[in-house]
């Protein structure tokens, strides 16, 4: 791990995050450009993604709350509470759903426009939130957190907080998300089907499952022992995935019937 302080109290952490919000957007606008959405959708969206990162952070610090609170027996918020990426997506996603709604029946032309371009914006702006994750990840590698267990391999990283070399998960995972971004930006053009949520959830939940027992970092508990907070949110995330790939082809042959 490099230092991850730099200069007037700024860190490698918050540059990453930084990059992950900008490639966020230039992503977004690339993919929705290319898809024809108009300039008011393209507006709407980026204020609703804004709003939906100060939502995100403030459910990704409340579920780590409470994730505390499941291992210590006391919640509270603080500095030094942490956050976890389940609470942010879940909390980004529903911020941005709610702004989206409500700002879009003022400012898009057309009554029932934004319920009618939900599922390509979601089909597109899950690419956004993957390569910000991406970026993210990073940013934990140098803050250290996120990390892997100890160990001696060469591949190991200097983790300054424990004094040890650790698997370096966060590099791993940003990797993952690199690569799953650029498989969602090409299925949201390749397919017919908007597939790209469901594909996330199944794909993202199944990595995100395996990877926990490499994870060196405390993980909290939850009602299953031998599952941790974020293993049973992913099993719920690849079992939702299913669901909606099913739901989505089962449409699409009952249209297909009904002609």
């Amino acid at each position: 791990m490099y230092p991850n302080e730099l200069f007037w109290n700024i860190d490698f952490y918050t540059i990453f995050m930084a990059l992950g919000f900008f490639a966020a957007v230039v992503l977004f606008r690339f993919l929705a450009d290319r898809a024809k959405l108009s300039a008011k959708v393209q507006n709407l969206c980026l204020g609703a993604g804004v709003a939906s990162m100060v939502g995100g952070f403030l459910c990704a610090v409340l579920f780590q709350g409470i994730y505390n609170a499941i291992a210590s027996g006391k919640f509270s918020l603080s500095q030094e509470t942490g956050s976890t990426f389940y609470g942010g997506l879940i909390g980004g996603v529903a911020t941005f759903i709610g702004v989206y709604f409500l700002a879009g029946s003022r400012v898009l032309p057309q009554k029932g426009m934004a319920k009618a371009g939900l599922s390509e914006v979601l089909n597109l702006g899950i690419c956004s939130v993957v390569i910000a994750h991406a970026f993210g990840r990073i940013g934990c590698l140098f803050a250290g957190c996120c990390h892997g267990a100890i160990t001696n391999a060469w591949y190991g990283v200097w983790n300054a907080t424990l004094g040890a070399k650790t698997v370096p998960i966060p590099l791993f995972e940003s990797l993952f998300l690199f690569a799953l971004c650029a498989f969602l930006c090409y299925a949201a053009f390749r397919f017919k089907k908007k597939l790209n949520i469901s594909l996330y959830f199944i794909l993202y939940g199944i990595w995100r499952f395996f990877i926990e027992f490499f994870r060196g970092d405390e993980r909290g508990k939850t009602i299953v022992p031998w599952l941790t907070p974020s293993q049973l949110i992913a099993i719920l995330s690849i079992i939702l995935g299913g669901i909606l790939l099913f739901l989505a082809f089962r449409k699409d042959r009952e249209g297909k019937e009904n002609e």
